[in-house]
């Protein structure tokens, strides 16, 4: 390690990111019926949290494929693998954004060896963006406004990781539960979107990670 960076709370190394993607697959694995069962929005398929489960199952293949243990690989070298994994794997409109949401963070640490909350600031802020890009025509009050208030929250250069982790998490529930104010369709089904809770389950899955053993 680099005289004078620390893990934490300054930093995340590798198996804090290798952590991160098996917490996030588990806990998106455990929510994945509550999570299909409030799809009602753009079509009622049931099928949002199964597509975000198998796009984080193709991306976490990808990192154990491309990054085997007992090796040593930069945090830029798994979240590429993270990506990449996310992207051939997406499946649905919620995969495919959530694999552009990887895609900002693999984009903020190109050629970084630690996550650190400059770069979680930037990742957050790319991820924001590319998730919009992703689709055609954005709506509000979907997973899109998710990350994208949790992007705005974690803007601060004096926090650290974990205080950065903690701020998305909340302001990612916050989010979440203003959807339906946003989206009508999500208000008369008395439901919250189903992409923004998988979002906020794979954020607070980031943040179990990072605070203390699973």
């Amino acid at each position: 390690m680099p005289d004078g960076v620390e893990v934490l709370p300054r930093g995340v190394s590798l198996e804090g990111v290798l952590r991160f993607t098996e917490v996030a697959a588990r806990a998106l694995e455990a929510a994945r019926e509550e999570v299909d069962a409030l799809n009602v929005y753009p079509v009622p398929d049931g099928d949002t949290g199964t597509n975000m489960l198998l796009t984080m199952r193709a991306a976490v293949k990808a990192v154990a494929g491309d990054c085997p243990d007992g090796q040593d690989h930069s945090a830029d070298s798994v979240c590429s693998a993270l990506a990449q994994g996310a992207f051939f794997g997406a499946r649905g409109n919620s995969g495919v954004i959530l694999s552009q949401f990887f895609r900002g963070f693999s984009d903020a640490l190109n050629g970084e060896e630690f996550l650190t909350a400059q770069d979680l600031a930037l990742a957050f802020k790319l991820a924001s963006a590319g998730a919009y890009k992703s689709v055609a025509s954005p709506v509000e009050g979907t997973m899109l406004t998710v990350i994208r208030m949790a992007s705005e929250a974690v803007q601060d250069p004096d926090l650290d990781v974990l205080s950065l982790w903690e701020t998305a998490y909340h302001a990612s529930r916050e989010a979440l539960e203003r959807t339906p104010q946003q989206l009508p369709v999500l208000a008369e089904a008395g439901v919250v979107d189903a992409g923004g809770l998988g979002i906020v389950i794979l954020i607070g899955g980031a943040l179990r990670s990072i605070s203390g053993p699973d």
